[in-house]
């Protein structure tokens, strides 16, 4: 019996090992993400991570269905509109399932994110409605803005499910709590210590921990172990990360993807599901991504490392981003480009 991987899997591994290639200042916290990327594929079956994500969306989602898509880090005065890895992501898999699958991506954010985020997927073609343009009418995406105060999170977890019915919802760099209740940054610093004003961050976890128990798919995106998601992991996270104990969630999602960089791992889930759904219309171009990343920072979405809005995410510029697009788009095109019989022989 021959052990060959299936086309699927040779796929989605050639995306999952771009996705996870480790690019990081040496006083960062370094050599983890092989570490938590292994403990997340026992919830794919040792299966790509990209592949299985895309595959399920393509399975669970149709033309119509709601994909709520969380994402939002920072917090004022640091980062007051949030940071540039995740917007960018976020809008990439959003246009993806509306491109691909006919979905009503619905971003979930704190008001403070919105502009990063509707910017981001302006600038690549996916407008921003209203719910019932989006809904009825598939004009596009649109946005749930979280409450001001945390005390009125639960009933409008319960409204916003009896809402939207989403088939689905993605995490991409959203911080979720760790034990104690608290969100951590990087260094493991909760967020209430930079700003302690009452609704300066609000924990949209809830949303997807009720999702979860109501058996909708869900999916986390993630860089370090302090987002949506990692709880699936939540010791692997806590042993291999300087502070684990401290920053790790404990919000588990059915399906989480440790990378370098959280928008590669959403620009990775976008690579796999034009390749389940043969939809290379659906891969961007280097140009594409760099107005994607602009806009973000254009409109607020600061670069985390810096604070600034020059062209950089988490550190590394904009550029390295662009090739890793075009690395993912031609994985993608070569496996779904016809065979040539008389290269075959």
């Amino acid at each position: 019996m021959s052990n060959q991987r299936s086309i699927p899997d040779i796929v989605g591994g050639a995306i999952d090992r771009t996705c996870t290639i480790e690019a990081r200042n040496r006083g960062m916290p370094l050599d983890f993400i092989q570490g938590l990327y292994a403990a997340s594929l026992e919830l794919t079956d040792g299966r790509p991570i990209s592949i299985v994500a895309a595959e399920r969306l393509a399975e669970t989602v149709g033309r119509g269905d709601v994909v709520m898509v969380l994402t939002g880090a920072g917090v004022s005065p640091i980062l007051p509109k949030g940071e540039s890895d995740g917007p960018p992501g976020a809008a990439a898999v959003a246009r993806a399932l509306y491109r691909g699958l006919g979905a009503v991506p619905t971003y979930v954010l704190e008001k403070h994110h919105v502009e990063p985020v509707v910017a981001s997927s302006e600038s690549i073609g996916l407008m921003v409605k209203n719910f019932d343009e989006a809904k009825n009418h598939g004009l596009g995406a649109c946005v749930e803005v979280a409450p001001p105060m945390q005390e009125g999170v639960p009933e409008w977890v319960e409204k916003t499910l009896e809402k939207y019915n989403p088939k689905a919802i993605f995490c991409t760099e959203r911080i979720g709590p760790a034990k104690n209740g608290e969100l951590h940054g990087a260094t493991g610093i909760p967020l209430s210590r930079f700003n302690s004003t009452p609704g300066a961050v609000v924990d949209t976890s809830p949303l997807v921990v009720e999702a979860k128990k109501r058996g909708i798919l869900t999916i986390g995106v993630g860089d370090l172990g302090n987002e949506i998601g990692f709880g699936a992991i939540y010791d692997t996270v806590a042993k291999i990360i300087p502070n684990g104990p401290e920053l790790a969630t404990t919000t588990a999602t059915d399906i989480v993807y440790p990378v370098m960089m959280s928008n590669w791992g959403a620009y990775g889930i976008e690579a796999a599901l034009a390749f389940v759904l043969e939809k290379p219309e659906l891969l961007r171009t280097q140009a594409q991504e760099a107005r994607l990343l602009r806009a973000c920072l254009d409109a607020g979405g600061l670069e985390a490392a810096y604070c600034t809005t020059d062209f950089f995410v988490d550190g590394l510029d904009g550029e390295t981003s662009m090739a890793v697009v075009h690395i993912l788009g031609t994985i993608v095109r070569k496996y779904l480009e016809p065979i040539d019989t008389g290269l075959a022989h």
